[in-house]
């Protein structure tokens, strides 16, 4: 049995294919379009997965769309009547994009491909978004947290969720409590996303990566305008917010009067705790503080973020008395907040799916089907994130050959891990692309910009000549599963921590170790880490541990192989022209080395 599921039309569009409840499939669009965060209809997604499992429209047994658009039309217009006037450009823009397309999804999806309308189904948001990680995680039964910015209605649920894996359970996800818009911490963040400078929806991971560099100073203005109860729900001061009838802006006039004049998009980024002794080169004492004040803002809306996750897991804990928690929705990207979720919260064991976002409702989607309405039993463990797209190693070879670009082939992983060490060793800059592109938006060593962690200049070679892109944003320590608890602590049994191989997790480096790889770990002591695992990614692996064998440091820096504002490399055509617009001095496509000149 074949079932596609599908997101699209809002931001990271995707498709995600099952066979017999088995992932085979799963790519963003904007792999393909090369355009960030692509909401399109995913048609290059879909193709990619049906030629993966190599069947055709035809043999689909059911398409299976992310959320249900009438219900989330009837929440557009119930909130932008309840506005009026303010609302009225919002209501005019939205009625043209959900009257020429948003709302005509199952028509859509039935010209598109020859299935018969009844099995063209679809799913609730969050409810897809809690399947993408229960119907993935290895439980029998979770608390599911699904934290977001709003879907239909929802903007948070608890749920208890119980799988079969034997003919002993039902699979099932029961909400138990549902906050609705417009009260939502995803949009919360979002408008400090904005208020700060970045781009909404895009930017949230800056904000997290700026939030070290300042002090929480106005966590208690925020908790003016964010109220929690003692339960763990929550109700956000409208005064203060206007995303729910502007098009432009999502803050007021009134959250300008607290936190003072938004920060100018693009504006550059400098104070005492970016560049100690005043050392940036345009220093100005005055700009410095207005920097320093940002800086403290997104500290204190990242702190009261990770407060209010943590009281909602506390509350999912006492609602369902699992040991087991499953979180999803773009909140469950926040990886700060998921490395203290994992230390301090009451529960045993954590999973998160390596697309937390918008783009894992398309498997959550066919997940949620499968199990839950289909009534198959689990079968699946999503143990890795490698279901994107691949290139063989003959394809490679033609294009390298046929566009004159010369190269070296390596005769064995053994002896590409040693080239890669000594390249790394010397403090070069490489790229690594190989096998299948990675699920989700985080790059995991098939789809990678790789440095010397030991040298902390990298920080700002990787940021300003590679990535072309912030000084303050932070790198990756890629780690050997085996070698993490030398490094890290609080890790706990680090095997089986299935956030710490999606790269969702902050964790501290351990206190000895902070010195040893400056360029990886974030002000602070502390980094977001990727355990490493030869079943995995042998290649990976192997380079790793070879780097390890000749510095004594079994860790690398690893961050995504991209430029600002492109998504990450997803062909060998996209990877050799990052390579050639940007300062990467070798590039690693499969067994194969291109190097400068």
């Amino acid at each position: 049995m074949y079932i596609l599921g599908i997101s699209c039309y809002f931001h990271d569009s995707a498709a995600a294919l099952l066979k017999d409840g088995v992932l085979i499939a799963a790519s963003e669009e904007e792999r393909f379009t090369r355009i960030k965060h692509d909401s399109s209809f995913p048609d290059k997604a879909v193709e990619f997965c049906l030629a993966e499992a190599g069947i055709t429209p035809d043999d689909l047994d059911y398409i299976v769309f992310y959320e249900k658009p009438f219900k989330k039309f009837e929440r557009l217009l119930m909130t932008t009547l309840s506005t009026f006037p303010q609302s009225l450009g919002v209501f005019r823009e939205a009625m043209i994009a959900w009257f020429n397309e948003k709302l005509w999804v199952k028509g859509e999806i039935a010209r598109k491909y020859p299935i018969p309308t009844k099995k063209i189904l679809f799913v609730d948001h969050h409810l897809a978004h809690g399947a993408s990680s229960f119907f993935a995680s290895p439980y029998k039964d979770a608390a599911v947290v699904t934290l977001d910015g709003v879907g239909e209605w929802a903007t948070t649920t608890i749920s208890k969720a119980t799988a079969d894996w034997d003919g002993t359970s039902e699979n099932k996800i029961d909400v138990l409590r549902e906050i609705r818009f417009p009260h939502s911490l995803g949009l919360l963040y979002s408008a400090f996303t904005a208020f700060l400078g970045f781009r909404v929806n895009n930017g949230e991971y800056k904000v997290m990566g700026m939030a070290p560099y300042g002090f929480p100073k106005y966590k208690e203005d925020i908790y003016k305008v964010i109220n929690f109860a003692d339960d763990g729900s929550f109700n956000l001061d409208m005064d203060y917010f206007t995303f729910h009838r502007s098009l432009t802006r999502s803050f007021s006039n009134k959250f300008e009067d607290v936190f003072g004049p938004a920060r100018k998009p693009e504006s550059e980024f400098f104070c005492e705790t970016t560049h100690p002794g005043k050392s940036h080169p345009d220093w100005d004492d005055a700009y410095a503080a207005q920097c320093q004040h940002y800086a403290d803002i997104a500290a204190s809306i990242q702190k009261v973020t990770e407060e209010a996750v943590l009281k909602i897991a506390e509350q999912a804990y006492q609602m369902t008395g699992s040991k087991n928690l499953c979180l999803a929705g773009g909140v469950a990207l926040n990886s700060v907040a998921n490395g203290r979720l994992a230390r301090e919260s009451s529960f045993e064991n954590i999973y998160i799916q390596s697309a937390a976002g918008d783009s894992g409702g398309a498997l959550g989607a066919a997940l949620h089907v499968h199990h839950a309405v289909l009534g198959h039993r689990r079968t699946f463990v999503q143990e890795h994130s490698y279901w994107g797209a691949s290139y063989s190693r003959d394809y490679i070879r033609n294009y390298l050959t046929e566009n004159s670009i010369a190269f070296e082939e390596a005769n064995s992983i053994d002896q590409q891990a040693d080239w890669m060490a000594t390249d790394l060793e010397a403090g070069k800059v490489i790229s690594l692309y190989q096998g299948r592109a990675e699920w989700g938006p985080r790059a995991l060593g098939n789809r990678s910009i790789l440095a010397d962690p030991r040298r902390e200049a990298m920080k700002e070679t990787v940021n300003v000549s590679i990535k072309f892109r912030e000084p303050f944003r932070p790198f990756a320590p890629a780690i050997l599963e085996e070698a993490a608890p030398d490094y890290f602590d609080d890790l706990g049994n680090a095997t089986d921590n299935h956030l710490l191989r999606y790269m969702l997790s902050v964790y501290p480096i351990s206190e000895d170790k902070q010195a040893v790889i400056p360029a990886v770990t974030h002000r602070g002591g502390t980094g977001r880490l990727q355990t490493v695992r030869s079943e995995w990614n042998p290649m990976y692996h192997a380079m790793i541990k070879e780097f390890g064998e000749r510095t004594g440091v079994p860790v690398v820096l690893n961050t995504s192989f991209n430029l600002r504002g492109e998504p990450i490399v997803n062909t060998p055509e996209n990877a050799f022209k990052t390579f050639s617009e940007s300062g990467i001095e070798a590039l690693y496509l499969e067994n194969f080395v291109v190097r400068k000149k």
